[in-house]
């Protein structure tokens, strides 16, 4: 009977938060038509970010949602994963605009006569993903052999390698691949024929509504794989590598999936981030964007797809409208103080308050809390062979 009840509690658990997700998105789609009288609310109103800056926020939590599956899912401490933003950034670059000039190539974009490759942005989409997926899989072959410290310095110097070849690659043997310091820009807009979103009056709303599509795929896949037989040997091999490798899980192949797919996201949030911005440039792509997103990880709760979601939209406000918009209420009120000036500073006092007071995150994975919260009670190995050696005893030996 009590398996029953049980069994009937987890299913009325999934159906609520089932319904906690479509109650999510109906309220998103349906954003961009109500957002002006939000706006107009006394108080509360400055706080409503715009819809350009729901774009940002989206696209930020869709790339914190990737790294999940590297440190969350796998428990590899990655610090460069902008080199995957950045490579995709760049491969819609190179596909959608005019820096190749002396190639006139076009493949279902509008219009004919432009210089430069113009793929169509959708397809620079999935280009852009499996391409940062194979520079996932070639910087992770030689660096997964790594653990711990030694595996975050080495990621640390891919992400701090990536963006100093695109500001210096505008000269590569007499050829300008990336432009170097001044971008690629104008890069093509998404659209459909003749309709380009760009050229569009409500250009915010539908790349918000494209956004919104594109982190729904990023959490229905995440979701996927943390059911999937993959998922459980990420989990096994976060828990315990060696007892991973025991159990006859492949460590470098499983840990390789995991930095691929993560870089799949990416590059595709790369990608759309330059579609929506027009440009792919280097001064996106410094070492502190790793931090950041890897600070929406921590906050959300590491593993945990919705608390990610969470810390992802929360920092991403805060980055994006939150701090100026409390810098402006407080220099109205007479003090003399911009936060906007101690960004970081700020993210990790917010950091550090949660591993003092929540360490699992807002929302935790069920399996990390269990283990931080009710610790393991196994009985050590010492202590069992003393208790059988003192009950196994016969008196008649003293």
């Amino acid at each position: 009977m009590s398996e029953a009840v049980k069994s009937f509690s987890q299913r009325a658990r999934a159906d609520k938060a089932w319904w906690l997700a479509g109650a999510l998105v109906v309220i998103g789609v349906v954003y961009p038509f109500v957002v002006d009288s939000l706006q107009a609310i006394p108080l509360i109103g400055d706080f409503v970010p715009r819809t350009g800056s729901m774009v940002v926020m989206l696209v930020v939590t869709m790339m914190a949602l990737g790294l999940n599956v590297v440190v969350g899912y796998a428990g590899l401490l990655d610090l460069g994963y902008v080199a995957f933003y950045a490579a995709g950034a760049y491969v819609a670059g190179w596909l959608a605009s005019v820096q190749f000039e002396d190639i006139n190539f076009h493949f279902l974009s509008k219009g004919g006569g432009e210089a430069g490759i113009h793929i169509s942005m959708w397809l620079v989409l999935i280009v852009a993903g499996v391409f940062t997926t194979v520079v996932g899989i070639a910087i992770g072959l030689p660096t997964l052999r790594l653990r711990g410290d030694y595996l975050a310095i080495v990621t640390l110097g891919f992400g701090e390698i990536v963006p100093q070849f695109v500001r210096n690659a505008d000269n590569v043997g007499g050829f300008n691949l990336t432009n170097g310091t001044f971008g690629i820009a104008p890069i093509d807009s998404l659209g459909f024929g003749s309709f380009v979103f760009r050229q569009q009056s409500n250009k915010d709303d539908l790349y918000y509504w494209t956004a919104i599509g594109l982190l729904l795929f990023t959490v229905f896949c995440c979701i996927r794989l943390r059911d999937s037989r993959l998922g459980r040997a990420w989990i096994a091999i976060r828990e315990d590598e060696t007892a991973a490798a025991a159990m006859g899980v492949p460590l470098m192949r499983t840990k390789t999936w995991s930095y691929a797919i993560g870089a799949f996201f990416g590059g595709v949030a790369g990608a759309f981030y330059a579609s929506y911005k027009a440009g792919a440039f280097p001064a996106d792509f410094f070492f502190n964007f790793s931090i950041f997103l890897l600070c929406m990880v921590i906050l959300g709760g590491m593993g945990s797809i919705w608390g990610v979601f969470l810390g992802g939209m929360i920092l991403g406000y805060l980055n994006i409208e939150g701090l100026s918009t409390i810098g402006a209420r407080v220099q109205d009120a007479g003090l003399n103080f911009d936060p906007t000036k101690y960004q970081f500073g700020i993210y990790g006092a917010i950091i550090v308050t949660m591993m003092l007071f929540r360490p699992t995150g807002l929302i935790p994975e069920r399996r990390h809390k269990i283990e931080l919260e009710e610790g393991v009670h196994d009985t050590p190995f010492y202590d069992v062979q003393t208790e059988g050696t003192l009950t196994d005893r016969d008196p008649s030996d003293d």
